[in-house]
């Protein structure tokens, strides 16, 4: 299964070979990966250094850990990332730490990192897929985060599984084209939704 990008423009390898499976194997993530995984998100820029995320992460080897995890999803999701190897809920920090002002850009940086991840990622032969289904109550009180703090999304981490064995609207997920809007569509200048004279 293929599901290289096709740029307009040259970027790199890594950009173009990450995408975001359903149908993970059941093959386990290594406590190496996940060091490193979290060693490229601590890396990753962030205002004022704030580093506002935090991550409840568990390997798919640490039942216990991962199941706790995986409830706090939308049980659509659970149908398909009980079979990654790795669970993990992005949090935020709502406020600078540096002067207790809110963070207006703490998602931003939140995404920074775990962009930082799913390139680590990629580079080492495993997809990462990213969840906005996550029921934030549950996770709040099953992971007791503190006032001050945020859960926001929620990422799954593994090998993709073969296409072969792959079936139902899984397969047909897996397989679908990969489209993207134009770069004149999101990248402006002067008035809005004017093309970026650079694009010409």
């Amino acid at each position: 299964m293929t599901k290289i990008a096709q740029p307009d423009h040259p970027i790199h390898d890594l950009l173009t070979r990450r995408w975001s499976p359903y149908a993970f194997d059941d093959r386990p993530v290594s406590k190496d990966d996940a060091l490193a995984l979290f060693e490229a998100a601590r890396w990753a820029a962030s205002s004022y250094n704030e580093q506002p995320w935090r991550f409840v992460a568990a390997l798919r080897t640490n039942r216990e850990g991962f199941e706790r995890i995986l409830s706090c999803l939308l049980e659509a999701n659970q149908q398909w990332a009980r079979h990654a190897g790795l669970l993990a809920l992005g949090c935020i920090r709502t406020t600078f730490s540096r002067n207790g002002k809110p963070n207006r850009v703490a998602l931003h940086d939140l995404g920074l990192a775990a962009a930082s991840l799913t390139f680590e990622a990629t580079a080492r032969g495993l997809y990462v897929h990213q969840m906005a289904g996550v029921d934030l109550d549950k996770a709040r009180q099953t992971f007791n985060v503190p006032d001050g703090f945020e859960v926001a999304t929620g990422i799954a981490v593994g090998y993709r599984k073969p296409e072969e064995q792959i079936t139902g609207d899984y397969r047909e997920r897996d397989t679908a084209a990969r489209p993207r809007k134009p770069l004149h569509e999101f990248v402006f200048d002067g008035d809005w939704e004017s093309p970026a004279a650079f694009l010409d």
